[in-house]
């Protein structure tokens, strides 16, 4: 079982979705069950449960775990093939984020689209890697760090900037038929709180790591690398 995966599929995530199947998910996430097992603690019959975990099987959301013979009758052991699922804007094609459409480091919603960038990226990635049997290098960096006032802020953002450009500019080579795009991201925003967003709204850092091409001339508020 993995950590975590991305539904890319519009039909597979319908199934995450509906409620009684994202209870079935949660349920096979915390350990192997049967549709008879399950349907004591979902409250259905168990006909109605097994025909729940045929449409999550149909679209790769559980799996097979175990078969027990039960007398004359063979009853199927079923998990999930994750412990949490992630839905890909690959789910929403026609209407998928497209940081590419407007750039304003300043914007929320341009950091939104980036976001939902790389959730699709660091997705295809993982699936193409999965089915090439091969291990894909990635990166992350995830803190928090408290600002004394906005000014601070403002001046971490600057240098920030001007470090991470100079890497960029320092380690990328110019298209020569050799080496590999990487994407960087470089992400500030509040810390959200448990009961929502802090009132004081301290920031919190992150950088994480995919595939696709950025070159020094891209100093992008957000940081990944394949």
């Amino acid at each position: 079982m993995w950590d975590v995966t991305v539904i890319e599929d519009p039909a597979a995530a319908a199934a995450s979705l509906d409620p009684m199947r994202a209870r079935l998910l949660a349920e096979l996430a915390a350990g192997p069950a049967s549709a008879t097992m399950l349907a004591g603690r979902v409250g259905l019959p168990r006909q109605k449960v097994n025909y729940h975990l045929k449409a999550l099987e149909r679209h790769g959301l559980v799996e097979l775990a175990d078969e027990r013979r039960r007398g004359n009758v063979t009853e199927r052991m079923m998990r999930a093939t994750a412990a949490s699922y992630v839905i890909s804007p690959l789910a929403l094609a026609a209407v998928q984020p497209d940081p590419a459409r407007f750039r304003d480091q300043l914007s929320a919603r341009w950091l939104l689209a980036v976001a939902a960038r790389l959730v699709r990226d660091v997705g295809s990635l993982i699936t193409g890697a999965a089915r090439a049997r091969k291990r894909l290098a990635t990166y992350a960096l995830d803190g928090e760090v408290r600002f004394a006032s906005a000014a601070d802020r403002a001046a971490f953002v600057e240098e920030l900037t001007r470090g991470v450009t100079a890497l960029m500019a320092k380690y990328h080579v110019e298209q020569d038929g050799s080496g590999r795009d990487h994407r960087i991201v470089v992400a500030l925003h509040p810390t959200v709180k448990a009961t929502g967003p802090d009132p004081d709204l301290a920031p919190s850092v992150f950088g994480s790591g995919s595939g696709a091409g950025a070159g020094p001339e891209r100093p992008a508020p957000i940081g990944e690398a394949s």
